[in-house]
């Protein structure tokens, strides 16, 4: 007589595979949950510490990398704290979108519409006053005038009013490395990069945990930082837009 409880093998593979599939899928979710072993970030106030927005040396050549960066700021009697690429380039390292350094505008607001993530609307810009106050802002509301001294354009915008941007998608597939900027409560600067290949969802929850209202995506699997004090070295890069944190030597 047919044992009505054996379970067909055919089944039993179906069930195998399932449970596969949903361990690996529970294994990708939990590595891509954003926590301080997956995001190396640093935090920077702007009223003490020198933030600067670098793309030429004095001589009008192109710095680049993080480490010509640091050998130039050297040669200003600067010591580089901090370094991370500071916002998308075109092929010739030159900034895309808004960019000012010292109260100038070197490279136009980019208000188009395009691919990729620089055109996810709403994208924004991050900058700096003369007056050492930094904040973030969707592109559209961005006014320049004779306070600002630093600005670099980037998108998309990964939180706006506090709120995740309406195009990410929780649990994506869409992984890369990826660095960020955002504005703290108390107004101080959160710089971070993923040490491990993150989604924009999970990226932008990561600046919502911090409390962060504002924060632009700057990059993608391009982004290096130079963090000494937490032993992250990267020194390397094709850039356009290299933003420091630098003290006197």
């Amino acid at each position: 007589m047919r044992n009505k409880n054996k379970i067909n093998p055919f089944s039993q593979s179906v069930i195998l595979i399932l449970l596969i599939g949903i361990t690996l899928s529970i294994s990708v979710l939990y590595a891509f949950q954003p926590n301080e072993e997956t995001i190396v970030f640093t935090t920077v106030n702007p009223k003490n510490q020198i933030i600067l927005m670098n793309w030429k040396d004095k001589k009008g050549d192109k710095l680049n990398s993080i480490k010509q960066l640091i050998n130039y700021h050297k040669q200003q009697s600067l010591q580089t704290i901090f370094a991370m690429n500071g916002g998308m380039y075109t092929q010739n390292q030159d900034p895309q979108g808004l960019y000012i350094e010292k109260n100038q505008v070197l490279s136009p607001t980019d208000t188009g519409s395009g691919g990729g993530n620089f055109y996810l609307k709403p994208n924004g810009i991050f900058y700096l006053t003369k007056s050492n106050e930094a904040q973030i802002c969707a592109t559209p509301d961005f006014k320049f005038d004779s306070s600002i001294n630093y600005a670099t354009q980037s998108g998309p915008m990964l939180l706006h009013n506090g709120k995740i941007h309406h195009e990410f998608k929780k649990g994506s597939v869409n992984v890369h490395i990826r660095n960020g900027v955002g504005i703290l409560p108390d107004k101080s600067v959160i710089f971070a990069i993923s040490s491990t290949p993150i989604n924009l969802y999970d990226f932008a929850e990561f600046f919502q945990s911090k409390g962060c209202q504002e924060a632009l995506y700057l990059d993608g699997f391009v982004s290096r930082m130079y963090l000494p004090e937490k032993n992250y070295n990267q020194t390397d890069g094709n850039f356009g837009v290299i933003i420091s944190v630098v003290k006197p030597q």
